[in-house]
């Protein structure tokens, strides 16, 4: 069957419809998603498709002149229903107002997860073969109803234009051209060559209702009968009720129910003010997690000792290396998490955000006793993720919390409630060694231990034990011509709530050899960025390389105190350059003063989006290097809101000033990618200056 579905052709579908609707299977090969060229005279049917039929991408010309796509990913901020709507767009040359990007509920089949950076370039070649075929019956439609040749008539701000003047919107035609199953004119998308909407920057579709306050998220949502809820916790991780009187909060106004859920006491009251303070007036009797013996000394000095040997260093080699320690971290998305839960005896519907709804949809009906076919889960615009919103803790809990309380609950978790009981990156120790012989690099070996999640119910290994793990060698990127690369990864098992914090390991993986790199080019008495020149593998990294260094004015004369650093790398096919400034005259309170950063992506659909995730990642670098991290203390997390999970603020990040920079790279890229796809080449330099 696995065969079978390598080589289905890619094919455009009509529904059955009194409107003009589409679809298209998403699960596209790499060079398809990314806007391949193809053959000369080929069909589009001559695209090859790994997915299934059940995931589809849907778009609609409704009468009322919008083009609806159904999205099945999930908007947490990062702008991919801009993309879209940009490629959509773009081939039906439609207005971007006209174009309207709903989210999808949970589906039955198929994949409907966000995450590694795979959303554009996966919708990018069937978003755009939907568009181009939706145009060419639209046209048809049109020529059918003023009796002219096709080939003559143009398309212009959602309208079909003939040569005479007249015009007719893409609302008045889709019925017509709903019934048409051969268009007259071509239905392949555009060239890159011929692209007015895509590469261009662009504002969100969604930019005026988020600064409105008219965006909806889920605690904006009114379902009939919920009501607002929120959880009392165990001060630390894992705790559990032994006991709980709750005849104060009972007794006190506007308290619907009271219920013991596994995280703790839920209470479920008319307004959050009122069921904020009966939880306060709950008296609960808590048993200590599992690890309330353990705090961070000891966790590092059980990272230490699983850190896998380097191994003998090759013979007459001098060494170069260093020792990296990195804290846990919370996803800290602004808005908290909230889950709305409407479980009945026979079925339930569940609202919130979720980057993996198919998944939550399994975990929920699992939980509560019910087939899947009978939970229903629609997705939500999310406020922020970076991985947080994979896992759906806030709804399997509302879902609990609705069927002991026999009624719908709007769920809040607090901003403590995240911190000290949510998803957190795992802390993790390095070791790197770097091996000199004759004036460059023969071999470079990097080992790693992070804290693992382990639980099985009762908590039996919340000790945690040491063990070794197979896992991808932390260097085996082959980033520079460094030799021999070897590493290895260990693990400290401990019953915490770990998760994927951006990019999971290549965030402390390349920053912890990065550095390194500085320290080997300095023993060399080499300059940083020359050595890095001479000893990268790829013309692409070297070319953002080049454009930060000279855009950032690398090796300029710095005051006392101030120092410049410079960084690179490549993942999902994409490659960044980082360019630094920093102002250390008090060692105990650095403040990044400068930021230039050269982006590799492909085809940036939006510059614009793409600029915001380059700001957004500086702003992540400079806070948790710098600033932020959580602490474990006998066992519980000490941080619970911004005030000491110290976030940088607007004080401690550089201004910021765009500067677009043509590309020198001509190559074809084809491969996926976090922002675009790998249609041609472009460079993007973003500066960040006091």
């Amino acid at each position: 069957m696995a065969s079978q579905l390598s080589r289905r052709k890619f094919v455009v579908y009509s529904l059955a419809a009194t409107t003009l609707t589409v679809a298209a299977p998403l699960g596209c090969d790499t060079s398809a998603a990314a806007g391949a060229e193809r053959t000369p005279g080929a069909e589009p049917s001559d695209v090859l498709v790994t997915g299934t039929d059940e995931e589809m991408l849907v778009l609609e010309v409704t009468a009322a002149n919008r083009i609806v796509v159904r999205l099945p990913r999930v908007e947490v901020g990062q702008g991919v229903t801009t993309a879209v709507a940009m490629m959509i767009a773009e081939e039906l040359d439609a207005r971007l107002a006209d174009v309207d990007v709903p989210l999808a509920e949970a589906r039955r089949k198929g994949n409907q997860y966000t995450g590694g950076s795979s959303s554009v370039s996966s919708l990018y070649g069937p978003a755009r073969r939907l568009a181009a075929t939706a145009r060419a019956r639209l046209v048809t439609a049109a020529a059918r109803r003023w009796h002219l040749p096709a080939s003559g008539l143009r398309t212009r701000d959602t309208l079909v234009i003939a040569p005479d003047g007249r015009t007719a919107t893409f609302g008045s035609l889709t019925a017509d051209a709903a019934r048409i199953r051969r268009p007259a004119v071509s239905s392949k998308p555009k060239p890159a060559s011929r692209h007015r909407v895509i590469g261009r920057p662009a504002t969100r579709i969604d930019a005026r209702d988020i600064v409105t306050g008219t965006a909806r998220y889920t605690g904006d949502l009114t379902v009939a009968g919920a009501r607002p809820t929120v959880v009392a916790r165990p001060p630390t991780l894992g705790g559990k009720v032994v006991s709980v009187d709750d005849r104060a909060a009972r007794a006190m106004p506007g308290v619907h129910a009271v219920v013991r859920v596994d995280g703790g006491v839920a209470v479920v009251a008319e307004t959050f003010y009122h069921a904020l303070k009966a939880r306060d007036a709950l008296h609960v009797t808590w048993a200590p997690g599992p690890l309330a013996g353990l705090s961070d000394v000891a966790i590092r000095y059980r990272l230490l000792a699983a850190l896998p040997p380097l191994g003998p260093p090759p013979s007459g080699s001098t060494q170069v290396g260093g020792e990296f320690a990195f804290a846990f971290v919370s996803h800290a998305p602004m808005e908290v998490l909230t889950a709305v839960a409407d479980v009945r005896a026979h079925r339930a519907e569940i609202w919130f955000s979720s980057q993996a709804p198919m998944d939550a949809r399994a975990a929920i009906a699992d939980a509560i006793g019910l087939p899947e076919s009978k939970v229903r889960v629609h997705v939500v615009r999310g406020g922020g993720s970076f991985g947080r919103r994979l896992n759906h803790d806030a709804a399997l809990e509302a879902a609990l919390i609705s069927r002991a309380a026999k009624q719908p609950v709007k769920l809040m978790w607090s901003r403590a409630d995240d911190l000290r009981h949510g998803r957190m990156r795992p802390a993790s120790q390095h070791r790197i060694r770097a091996s000199l012989s004759r004036g460059r690099v023969v071999a470079f070996a990097h080992a790693t231990a992070s804290v693992s999640e382990s639980y099985d119910g009762a908590g039996a290994s919340a000790q945690g034990g040491v063990r070794a793990t197979a896992r991808p060698l932390p260097s085996d990127s082959g980033l520079y011509n460094f030799g021999r690369l070897s590493g290895d990864w260990g693990s400290v098992e401990l019953a915490m709530p770990l998760g994927a914090w951006r990019s999971v390991d290549s965030g402390t993986t390349r920053t912890a050899e990065e550095i390194v790199v500085d320290e080997i080019a300095a023993s060399l008495g080499r300059d940083p960025v020359a050595f890095r020149r001479a000893t990268l593998r790829s013309k692409a990294v070297r070319a953002v390389l080049d454009k930060a260094a000279g855009a950032g004015h690398w090796g300029r004369t710095m005051p006392g105190g101030h120092a410049q650093g410079m960084a690179v790398h490549e993942e999902y096919d994409s490659c960044v350059a980082c360019l630094v400034e920093i102002d250390a005259e008090d060692p105990k309170n650095p403040r990044v003063t400068r930021v230039v950063m050269a982006a590799d992506v492909g085809t940036a659909v939006n510059p614009r989006g793409l600029e915001a995730q380059l700001m957004g990642t500086a702003v992540d670098g400079i806070s948790t290097v710098l600033r932020a991290g959580l602490h474990i203390d006998r066992g519980a997390v000490r941080e619970s809101s911004f005030t000491d999970f110290r976030y940088a603020r607007q004080r401690h990040a550089p201004l910021s000033v765009m500067l677009p920079v043509t590309s020198r790279s001509s190559r074809p890229r084809t491969a996926s990618g976090p922002h675009g796809p790998r249609q041609t080449s472009g460079l993007l330099v973003q500066c960040l200056d006091c």
